[in-house]
């Protein structure tokens, strides 16, 4: 328990629980050792594509178990914080042939998502799980990557999902010209499936070296 209570504290979430029991979980020490790094951008972050991996190449896997592939190893599913980081990981899509892949984009939609600076929560709810950063309101196009166009002709996010009576589109997904509108930011429903991006994360390398002194990753 104490384990679990200081990687809350240095990650800064908490082990939430999604449906079906399944938490956000920690990271494996012997994983993390053993991680692959397939290629660093020009500011030195490491990343890992799950379709360069043999032991992946092929495989999907939804929001939640893309997340937990990477944080496993200590790395978590890619925020494109920045303009620069988000063309790099769009290039990496075109060149590898993908259709899509997740990233840690998620709406807020849990305990304490009624924020007054998150409402309307369509708009200012969106943010990047592994980094803990909001990203802009959807409506400062000038300032995120949404796609302007969806599977009912709408700009991005759009709920589609929902709107024709499924899941709410509660995850951030980049899509390669799906909607024969470019390589741009979608809103999918979270339990879809699809390939994935790891990006190495500070906080959880640090908090394996601290517990885990005599291992070197």
């Amino acid at each position: 328990m104490k384990v679990l209570i200081v990687l809350t504290s240095i990650v800064g979430i908490s082990l939430a629980q999604f449906p079906n029991g399944r938490i956000l979980e920690p990271p494996v020490p012997a994983l993390c050792a053993q991680r692959t790094i397939h290629e660093r951008s020009p500011d030195g972050k490491g990343y890992w594509f799950s379709w360069r991996d043999p032991n992946t190449q092929g495989k999907e896997e939804d929001w939640l178990g893309a997340r937990n592939f990477c944080r496993q190893r200590c790395m978590d599913s890619v925020s494109v914080e920045t303009s620069p980081e988000n063309e790099w990981i769009k290039q990496r899509i075109v060149e590898g042939k993908q259709k899509y892949i997740w990233t840690s984009g998620r709406i807020c939609d849990f305990k304490g998502c009624d924020r007054p600076d998150l409402q309307p929560n369509s708009i200012n709810g969106w943010f990047w799980t592994a980094e803990l950063q909001k990203l802009a309101p959807t409506t400062d196009r000038r300032q995120n990557d949404w796609s302007e166009n969806g599977g009912i002709g709408q700009p991005q996010p759009d709920n589609r999902e929902l709107q024709q009576g499924g899941a709410p589109e509660n995850c951030l997904a980049i899509l390669n010209n799906f909607y024969n509108d470019g390589v741009h930011w979608h809103d999918v429903a979270c339990h879809h499936v699809k390939p994935w991006v790891c990006e190495e994360n500070d906080a959880l390398l640090k908090y394996v070296r601290y517990t885990n002194p005599n291992l070197r990753i």
